[in-house]
């Protein structure tokens, strides 16, 4: 006669493995007759819980996902001048603070970078083979969300925030409020254009507000709209440039300041000016935001807002392994600050020597 497992006592107690398990490992979490129950049927067998037995119930796998887009940027890679700091990218800094934190909890990580089309597919594989998985702001259907719910925890970093999931994003309406006031306030400068990122990105969308809302405040004309939009990368930033200045030729209305909705555009949107000889930020002002490396390696360096990359990370890890812990547990919101970084690119003086 073989060996009875879990699968013969979920079977024979007409629950699942995964109930079998909390009988085991947490039995104050399941019903006292269910309990009664799986315990009865486990006797009847002969069944005797092992380590193993109990990992396989639980389908404990030690390991946490992350999914990131895939905004791959062939511009920064094939420049004769980048380098490893130049590449370094927003999702790159969320990687690393998750991957420590990860760790100190005593888990692997398990990455993965897919395009817009192919997001729904990634996340369901990596679902597969992970305790918990973070979304990193990724457009995402909302039955793949729930396909995926049904057997891990799930957490959203950024991005659009679903009922039922735990969700941590950034002050990004506070940072481009305070930003475009100091444009505004500080350098008097009044027309300012701001170049958003997709219009399904919710932390785009938050930024432009807060360029909105400081033009309200300040008594100036409300945008309607961003007066460019791109993918985010250095490739999106000089279109976009290019786009602005062509469209204001041979007219007084060219932009003093261009507000863009990430530091890649930002940094293409540089390059794209000093291509076409206007100086930064004589000319023209220009901003960015989140605080990548990059950003202080520019000639002339970028003012951008700040924002807590590798935190993002780490809230997700804890909010994961919160959720392991207890799935019955509140669900949690959590907004994280950001800081504006003033720098050349807006017309400070540069930071001092370290």
């Amino acid at each position: 006669m073989s060996t009875p497992t879990v699968y013969d006592v979920a079977e024979r107690a007409e629950v699942s493995i995964a109930t079998v398990s909390r009988v085991y490992r947490n039995p104050d979490s399941v019903r006292k007759e269910t309990r009664e129950r799986v315990l009865a049927a486990a006797r009847d067998l002969g069944y005797v819980p092992s380590g193993s037995a109990r990992g396989l119930a639980s389908r404990s796998t030690g390991v946490l996902g992350l999914c990131y887009p895939d905004f791959h940027d062939n511009e920064a890679d094939n420049s004769p001048t980048a380098d490893s700091g130049e590449l370094t990218l927003y999702s790159d800094e969320v990687v690393r603070g998750m991957e420590r934190a990860a760790r100190r909890h005593g888990y692997a990580l398990l990455i993965s970078a897919a395009h817009a089309d192919e997001a729904g597919r990634r996340l369901t594989e990596v679902a597969g083979r992970v305790d918990g998985l973070a979304v990193l702001a990724q457009p995402m259907r909302a039955d793949d969300l729930d396909v995926v719910t049904r057997r891990i925890p799930v957490v959203m970093l950024a991005g659009e925030r679903f009922d039922g999931l735990d969700h941590v994003e950034v002050a990004n309406f506070d940072g481009v409020l305070e930003l475009t006031r100091h444009l505004l306030l500080a350098h008097r400068l009044q027309r300012l254009a701001f170049v958003g990122g997709p219009p399904d990105s919710p932390d785009g969308e938050g930024r432009f507000r807060g360029f909105q809302a400081a033009h309200l405040e300040a008594g100036l004309p409300l945008p309607e709209a961003p007066d460019a939009r791109g993918d985010l990368t250095q490739a999106a930033g000089r279109k976009a440039v290019a786009e602005l200045l062509d469209a204001d030729r041979g007219t007084a209305q060219r932009p003093q300041g261009l507000v863009f909705a990430n530091d890649q555009m930002a940094v293409g949107g540089l390059h794209a000016l000093v291509e076409r000889g206007i100086s930064v930020p004589r000319d023209m002002a220009v901003t960015g935001f989140d605080g990548i490396p990059l950003s202080r390696l520019v000639r002339p360096t970028l003012t951008t807002v700040r924002q807590p990359m590798g935190q993002l990370g780490v809230a997700a890890v804890e909010l994961l392994a919160a959720r392991l812990a207890n799935r019955e547990r509140p669900l949690e919101y959590r907004q994280l600050p950001v800081s504006v970084t003033l720098r050349e690119s807006c017309g400070c003086p540069p930071p001092p020597a370290l």
